[in-house]
């Protein structure tokens, strides 16, 4: 089994234990998935492993070549995520989907555009939606502006946007919510017509489309996750994406130190300063935020499953919709949107009926949390920095006060969505 380009380099023996190792995997991952669901002692969990023997064999070769620091694997990963899109938009890799958004929002402040972000700029945000959406925000001086959602897609209110515009607007920074694309026709109008940037979270809906057009590739930077609970995961991880060479290169040099060495191109750099050995050249403060050959090694090959794990979701999510339950809600999909449906979102008619959906699931042996992290102008940490809100945010607080999250992933087999969609047929 030889998954990387340098796999001739190992050794007979280190063959030979790599073959004993591959064995016991082989019968450790053989049973997972292939237990029959139990309705006697029923477990629905809100998300399983996406890796199987693949990505741990890949990850012990990575290992044993001892080059895991980030190399031409993570590259590999970078380019092949970047065909995935099917556009002009490069990837830039990093160890979380929150220093995705930190990385965006950071390159926005760069001083090669022409109009960078300073800060004291607005920046409109839904109200639900997630705290390293916003803490990205406040943490370089700009100042979030909440907004409400379509209390249908549970996207942002592109009505409440408008609202909020100011002559202090530089940015939107919207949420494809569980999968879900926000209407990004009206919105990439908006930023247009305002000279808006606009920054699109799509940590939860890798593969989400709308109008046939991947999320993240309409704005002017995309971010995506790779945590473990997501679509796929490299145990940790995230990536940015943009089809601006600034925007690219300012996110590549504040991933690692403020260095230039990672760029393809940095001549234009390292011209200006010829008596500083290039590999340790500084233009700009900076973190360290790389991700490691590991993480790109298991990252190709969870990009292989990518499609089919999106697929089984929206078959999933088609079984949970068909309940006639008409006390519980169900987030609709966007119009013209093909959701790659991250969780399964249930909106009850009320906080009492909330209670005893919520003591049915758990008695039940279904896991469940609340919709990201409800209204996130009600968390106290929102005191400690300045914003503004928009309007009531009605919506946001009924999702934080009625709605519930269950799991809706690949492994959950035809009898656990029968059980689950009987409980949740069965409340009232």
């Amino acid at each position: 089994m030889n998954y990387l380009e340098y796999g001739a380099d190992f050794t007979s023996d280190q063959r030979d234990a790599l073959d004993s190792v591959t064995k016991i995997l082989k019968h450790k991952f053989s049973e997972l998935g292939t237990q029959p669901f139990n309705r006697k002692n029923p477990v629905v969990r809100l998300h399983e492993p996406t890796f199987r023997i693949e990505e741990v064999l890949v990850a012990l070769e990575t290992l044993l070549t001892t080059r895991v620091t980030m190399g031409h694997t993570v590259k590999a990963f970078e380019a092949e995520f970047s065909t995935y899109l099917g556009s002009n938009f490069a990837a830039v890799t990093c160890n979380s989907g929150s220093s995705a958004n930190l990385l965006a929002v950071e390159s926005l402040f760069s001083s090669r555009l022409q109009s960078p972000l300073r800060a004291g700029d607005e920046v409109i945000v839904p109200a639900l939606s997630w705290s390293t959406t916003l803490w990205p925000l406040v943490q370089r001086g700009l100042v979030p502006v909440i907004v409400d959602i379509d209390p249908d897609t549970l996207n942002i209110s592109i009505e409440q946007v408008q609202k909020a515009i100011s002559p202090k607007t530089r940015a939107v920074m919207c949420v494809h919510v569980y999968g879900n694309p926000c209407d990004m026709a009206r919105l990439t109008a908006i930023c247009s017509e305002h000279r808006l940037y606009l920054i699109e979270d799509s940590c939860e809906s890798m593969g989400a489309k709308f109008g046939g057009k991947y999320v993240g590739t309409f704005g002017d930077l995309g971010t995506f996750s790779l945590y473990f609970s997501h679509h796929i995961t490299s145990l940790e991880g995230g990536i940015v994406v943009s089809n601006n060479t600034e925007l690219l290169e300012s996110a590549i040099i504040k991933r690692a130190h403020g260095w230039v060495r990672d760029l393809d191109d940095a001549s234009h750099y390292t011209s200006r300063f010829p008596d500083i050995d290039p590999r340790f050249l500084f233009v700009d403060d900076g973190y360290n935020l790389r991700i490691t050959e590991l993480q790109g090694a298991i990252g190709l090959r969870q990009l292989e499953r990518l499609s089919g794990f999106i697929e089984r979701r929206r078959e999933i999510t088609k079984v949970f919709d068909g309940i006639s339950n008409t006390k519980i809600r169900r987030q609709r999909e966007t119009e013209q949107g093909y959701s790659s449906a991250f969780g399964y979102a249930l909106l009850c008619e009320n906080k009492a009926l909330r209670e005893r959906a919520t003591y049915e699931l758990s008695r039940g042996g279904i896991e469940w949390r609340p919709i990201i992290c409800g209204n996130i102008a009600r968390q106290p940490a929102m005191k400690k920095f300045k914003h503004r809100v928009v309007g009531s945010l009605e919506h946001s607080d009924f999702v934080m006060d009625c709605g519930i999250s269950i799991g809706n992933h690949q492994n959950l087999s035809d009898d656990a969505i029968g059980y689950v969609a009987e409980i949740l047929e069965d409340i009232q």
